[in-house]
């Protein structure tokens, strides 16, 4: 990989007796939107944290833009971002705190205006941002770290909070910077954002890398899905569908078959499913939905991190 962005190799990092990053590799090409997941104490904010120089890593190496990191809290020009939402005055208005904030940068306020533009923000820019939403203060929050023009965004669920109006915006902005040559990296527990932004996703769990690679690829590491089957004549298509190879239809019991309502519910393969489509559709019946419970990607993260601990024993709080 030429010039990446965020080059990662065996990154350990501990918090006394807990494990936070257990030997990380990451890559993160320019002008690529990367998407970082994990259940609840996977270590992402840490790795996150890393990349903007808030912590060190105790092991590995770490280059950001071409330049090595070293083992004091600092990281290189060019890098903006946020974990654990952004840090804002309550008490000041939108725009006294950009302008508060590039001020401490030794940077004109004239970037101000631009940024709460591109987030979305003007016509509450003279509103106190004690009075605003989770929503808000995210936007307010990356608009932030826009005032420095960064060549690597690090983003701490973005879209978290968002109504779906924003989250397009939100969406928007961050493609934006990227086709302009951005590097981002972002954390989500939405799949959605990560098939509507991300290109290579990394996903970890306690503290490893359990997934990295392309988005398109992830999706087919999710194996047999459940899709819902809404047919013209349901016992026929039952009956096709039990005498179908590779193909299960679940019990009436089950908790997604009660949630179908009339409709069956199968898992399968996608081979065996469109042999099953071919021979509804041979023998006279209309297929009138045919969708996937859960989503490829959400299915595939659950395959790649189920049997994870839950967070009360090793939850962010504690692996951070």
């Amino acid at each position: 990989m030429e010039n990446p962005a965020v080059r990662a190799r065996g990154i350990v990092k501990s918090f006394g007796d807990v494990v936070a990053l257990d030997g990380v590799d990451l890559d993160v090409v320019e002008g690529q939107v990367h998407g970082l997941v994990g259940p609840n104490g996977a270590g992402k904010t840490t790795l996150l944290g890393l990349l903007l120089g808030l912590a060190v890593p105790d092991s590995g190496t770490l280059q950001i833009l071409g330049t090595p990191v070293g083992r004091t809290l600092a990281c290189p020009d060019g890098v903006a971002g946020f974990v654990d939402g952004p840090g804002l005055y309550p008490t000041l208005t939108a725009r006294q705190n950009l302008t508060a904030l590039a001020s401490l940068r030794g940077s004109g306020s004239d970037g101000v205006d631009v940024a709460l533009e591109q987030v979305g923000l003007t016509d509450v820019a003279g509103d106190r941002v004690r009075g605003f939403s989770l929503g808000m203060r995210q936007r307010l929050g990356l608009a932030a770290a826009l005032l420095t023009r960064p060549r690597l965004l690090v983003l701490d669920e973005p879209a978290n909070g968002l109504d779906p109006a924003g989250t397009r915006h939100v969406h928007r902005v961050i493609a934006g910077l990227s086709a302009e040559g951005t590097s981002v990296v972002m954390s989500s527990h939405r799949m959605d954002d990560l098939a509507a932004l991300c290109s290579e996703v990394t996903i970890v769990n306690t503290g490893r890398v359990v997934f990295s690679g392309p988005v398109t690829k992830l999706a087919t590491e999710s194996g047999d899905l459940d899709y819902r089957l809404l047919s013209s004549d349901a016992a026929f298509a039952r009956r096709i569908a039990s005498e179908t190879p590779g193909v299960r239809v679940l019990a009436d019991d089950d908790p997604l078959r009660r949630q179908a309502t009339d409709a069956l519910v199968v898992r399968a393969p996608v081979s065996a499913l469109d042999d099953l489509v071919a021979r509804l559709v041979g023998a006279g019946v209309a297929v009138r939905e045919l969708a996937p419970v859960i989503a490829p990607l959400e299915a595939a993260f659950l395959a790649l991190t189920e049997g994870d601990t839950e967070p009360g024993a090793n939850g962010e709080e504690d692996r951070r």
